[in-house]
């Protein structure tokens, strides 16, 4: 739709087009009898404001103010303090939970891409059989992204709330304050309006219960934290002997040995995902936030047997939850597809589905869930729609895509630069690459590095080493995001195609 159809269709003031600047037609927006929108200038991007001398929205929001015609002009500058008043403006901007509804999480490293997820979203809910439709959050990052990428959760926020104003997406958004590990963690995400908290509980499983001999075993089980756990060993014992769970489909009972394998391996998990719940109630109240349990960054799966034990203690310890990430069979690795027996995981996620729903029900995660396009219609068909999707990296690489083919030379330093790189950066993540199978930059033609992107080892490289990208004082990151926005539409273009194939089978299946 063209800026003037759009100012058509929503009645609003053709005296826009006298400004003779570009501007994005799906951001206008009209509220109280001020009309907003986003539009590209030389100096970057700003939010517009047209309003009645002296109308009220012009003091919420600071800029430059040009008088045409009895008219008040106010061009603001995308900050913190302005993209907090639009988002008080406008409902539709502000997150919210979204409940067991379909959903999709959309990581952006950069804060650039947002634009090209709501493009995938909107062509691929266009098109959906029987008016099916995903929720997104646009605004998702993990505590060891912003570190790493030197953003904070009210940068994080703020870039998803202008992309999203730019679209004109008005379908409801969550924001994903991704793998919290500390109180502090939920301070700082809860200030900047997050409202969908994922738990790492990592640092406290213990993989080794898998293989512990009989001694160790007893030993780690009566070491676990009893009055977190507000049980004894002998409690925890008792309550599961002679217990049958009803999964609809059958009845199951967890063997005791079974059981005190899980304790050991989920037991401080669990007390640690409650301690965190209980913060979260003290800190925010009952309503207008959600808990995703993630316990998929572990050495070894999760079975069934270990999924019916962490959503059974959580009940009892009073955690309500709306989603959880077990680690599955086979592997989850960075930026590429499902590593493993596809037919084995099929098998294994139909355990868990059914666990999901007699429990809760709640969604099963799928996280590092970027690319694993052999088992998205698997997922979505097992668990009705109650089904969450997570990806992070992925968006970055299609940046690189689109740069690759717009400014060859930078992609090539950054490829060096993540060949020299990668054995540091790969210690804290999940990949396989082999950095021998890696094309070296000067060996490949221009038109050659954009298939690099679909190459195994060429993009977990890529993937891992994003933090020594954007922090390397070379200037890669400035010529990476002034290339970017310079040929935004390539980059919306492909990320759009990308994330179309992500989505499409979540809600097609």
């Amino acid at each position: 739709m063209d800026s003037k159809t759009r100012l058509a269709t929503t009645g609003v003031s053709s005296e826009l087009f006298d400004l003779n600047i570009p501007l994005y037609p799906r951001s206008l927006a009209e509220q109280g009898g001020t009309i907003f929108f986003l539009l590209s200038t030389p100096a970057g991007r700003r939010l517009g404001l047209l309003a009645e001398a002296g109308a009220a929205a012009l003091g919420r929001f600071t800029g430059e103010s040009v008088g045409r015609s009895g008219k008040t002009l106010l061009l603001c500058p995308p900050t913190h303090a302005n993209a907090v008043a639009l988002r008080a403006e406008f409902s539709w901007l502000r997150p919210a939970p979204l409940g067991l509804a379909t959903s999709a999480g959309c990581g952006d490293r950069l804060g650039l891409a947002t634009p090209g997820h709501i493009r995938a979203a909107r062509t691929v809910m266009a098109r959906a059989a029987d008016n099916r439709s995903v929720k997104m959050i646009f605004c998702q990052q993990s505590i060891r992204e912003m570190t790493r990428t030197g953003r904070s959760p009210d940068d994080v926020m703020d870039d998803a709330t202008w992309a999203i104003f730019q679209e004109g997406w008005a379908e409801g958004v969550g924001a994903d304050a991704d793998h919290l590990k500390t109180p502090e963690d939920i301070d700082r995400c809860a200030a900047a309006g997050y409202t969908f908290f994922t738990i790492d509980p990592s640092a406290h499983v213990d993989s080794s219960a898998d293989t512990a001999g009989p001694a160790a075993l007893a030993a780690r089980y009566e070491a676990l934290p009893w009055g977190a756990l507000e049980t004894t060993p002998g409690g925890m014992q008792q309550a599961y002997r002679g217990k049958s769970f009803d999964l609809g489909e059958r009845a199951v009972s967890i063997p005791e040995e079974t059981i005190v394998r899980a304790a050991v391996k989920y037991g401080g998990a669990v007390a640690h995902v409650a301690a965190m719940h209980r913060y979260l109630l003290e800190t925010k109240g009952r309503d207008g936030w959600e808990l995703e349990v993630s316990v998929d960054e572990t050495d070894t799966p999760t079975s069934q047997a270990e999924h019916l034990f962490i959503a059974n203690e959580l009940q009892r310890l009073g955690v309500r939850w709306v989603s959880l990430a077990p680690r599955y069979v086979g592997r989850f690795e960075k930026g590429v597809d499902y590593v493993g027996d596809v037919a084995a995981f099929e098998e294994d996620f139909r355990g868990h589905a059914i666990i999901a729903r007699a429990m809760g029900p709640y969604k099963l995660s799928l996280h590092t869930g970027s690319d694993k396009f052999s088992i998205y219609a698997i997922a979505s068909r097992y668990t009705g729609g109650l089904l969450h999707l997570k990806t992070a990296g992925t968006s970055y690489l299609e940046a690189l895509r689109a740069t690759a083919s717009f400014d060859p030379e930078l992609f090539r330093e950054i490829l060096s630069l993540a060949i020299e790189r990668y054995e540091t950066d790969r210690v804290s993540y999940h990949v396989s690459a082999d950095l021998a199978k890696v094309p070296r930059p000067e060996m490949l033609s221009d038109s050659e590095l954009p298939d690099l992107l679909e190459q195994f080892d060429a993009r977990q490289v890529l993937h891992v080493t994003f933090g020594s990208v954007l922090n390397s004082d070379r200037g890669h990151k400035s010529r990476l995001m002034a290339g970017l926005v310079a040929h935004e539409e390539i980059h919306y273009g492909v990320l759009e195609r990308h994330f179309i194939r992500h989505l499409d089978p979540m809600i097609q299946s």
